[in-house]
C-alpha cells in the first residue's frame, strides 16, 4: 500500500506508481522535476507554494486545483490546457488517473470555510484508494469516505488535533492511516505516536513525515 509513497514535509505527499503524483508540494528538499500530476487542496502558503511546485513540475505536468483557485493557478505560468479546476463532491479523470473530490473545511473554526470550495482527494491507483484531504475537521463528508489509505491532519489549530483525527480514523476504518500536518507549522512531533495509540486494533499506522521543518 505504501510502496513508493512519501510525505516529504507537512502535507506534501508523493506517490509513485505508473505516474508520479504530488499533493500540496511544500518545503521540497531538492529539484525533482518528475511530477506527472500535481494536486492542490487549497491556497494557504503551506499547501499552495509556487516556489515548491517549480521544483517538482516538468514540461507536461498536469495541475489540479479547486475551481475558486483559478486566479492563483493562472499565475503558475503554464499552458491553460494543463490546468484542471475541480469542485467538491465530483469525480474526474486527469492524465488517465481517476479521483473523487471531497469537501475540506472547518466546522467552527474560521480558517477553512466550506464556502471556499476547497477539496481533498480520493485517488485510485492500481486498484488502491488513497484519501489525501486538505486542512479540515471531522466533517460529515469525511466520515463517509471509503479508502484503503487515509492521510489525516492531526496538528490542531487549523485542523483536527490527534484525538479527533483518531476518532475519524476509527470511524472510516482504512487499512492504513498516515498522520500528517503536525510537528512543523502546528502540532508536536510526538503527536504522531499519540495518534497511533488511539487507533482501533487492525488499523495500521505509519509515520512517514521525512522533514518536520521549522
Amino acid at each position: 500500500m505504501l510502496e513508493n509513497v512519501r510525505v516529504l514535509c507537512q502535507s506534501c505527499v508523493r506517490i509513485e506508481r505508473d505516474k508520479v503524483i504530488y499533493f500540496d508540494p511544500f518545503r521540497v528538499d531538492r529539484e525533482y522535476h518528475d511530477a506527472d500530476i500535481i494536486l492542490i487542496t487549497h491556497d494557504h502558503f503551506d499547501h499552495f507554494s509556487p516556489e515548491d511546485i517549480a521544483k517538482v513540475q516538468k514540461e507536461n505536468t498536469c495541475y489540479v486545483a479547486p475551481e475558486k483557485m483559478k486566479k492563483e493557478a493562472s499565475k503558475l505560468g503554464v499552458p491553460e490546457e494543463q490546468i484542471f479546476l475541480v469542485k467538491p463532491g465530483e469525480q474526474y479523470t486527469v492524465d488517465g488517473v481517476s479521483f473523487e473530490t471531497v469537501p475540506s473545511y472547518n466546522k467552527l473554526k474560521p480558517f477553512h470555510p466550506k464556502s471556499a470550495g476547497w477539496v481533498g482527494y480520493i485517488i485510485t491507483i492500481n486498484n488502491m484508494c488513497y484519501y489525501v484531504p486538505g486542512d479540515m475537521d471531522a466533517t460529515k463528508e469525511s466520515k463517509e469516505v471509503k479508502c484503503d489509505v487515509a492521510f489525516l491532519p492531526i496538528g490542531g489549530t487549523y485542523t483536527m488535533a490527534y484525538k479527533e483525527a483518531a476518532e475519524l480514523a476509527n470511524t472510516i476504518r482504512p487499512k492504513c492511516v498516515v498522520p500528517f500536518h503536525y510537528g512543523g507549522v502546528v502540532g508536536q512531533k510526538e503527536d504522531g505516536e499519540r495518534f497511533r495509540e488511539l487507533l482501533d486494533p487492525g488499523i495500521q499506522c505509519e509515520l512517514l513525515i521525512e522533514r518536520f521543518g521549522d
